[in-house]
């Protein structure tokens, strides 16, 4: 089913272009894929953004059990990391920079979170 509705979520034209590709194709040697992965990426970023559970997906969306389905699906195989590396590496070279970062810099915060979620984890776990 494609949206017909619009949400801020949604993928405009040029957008959906850039991500387009980068959507692993279907199965070779099986049936050929019906839903629209369009409609899959609005919806999953709907979620996202809305934090509703997933059977609440507005009905213009496909069957949030299909939505749910791929997200889990990419999200177990590297998928979305990819796809963020790519992204990421695409908006560097635009912006005339090494695709890949030579540095990063953490801040003394990261580092305070760390130890005080090491901390909160254990606690937890001591508890239980």
């Amino acid at each position: 089913m494609i949206s017909s509705s619009t949400y801020a979520t949604d993928l405009s034209d040029t957008e959906w272009a850039i991500l387009a590709p980068l959507i692993p194709p279907a199965k070779a040697g099986g049936r050929p894929r019906t839903t629209n992965m369009r409609a899959v990426c609005n919806g999953i970023f709907y979620q996202l953004k809305t934090g509703c559970q997933w059977h609440l997906l507005p009905h213009d969306f496909p069957s949030f059990n299909t939505v749910y389905a791929y997200y889990r699906k990419w999200q177990r195989q590297g998928i979305w990391e990819r796809m963020n590396r790519t992204l990421s590496e695409q908006c560097r070279i635009q912006a005339g920079r090494d695709p890949s970062p030579s540095a990063i810099a953490a801040d003394s915060q990261s580092v305070k979170t760390a130890e005080k979620r090491g901390r909160y984890t254990a606690t937890m776990a001591a508890s239980r």
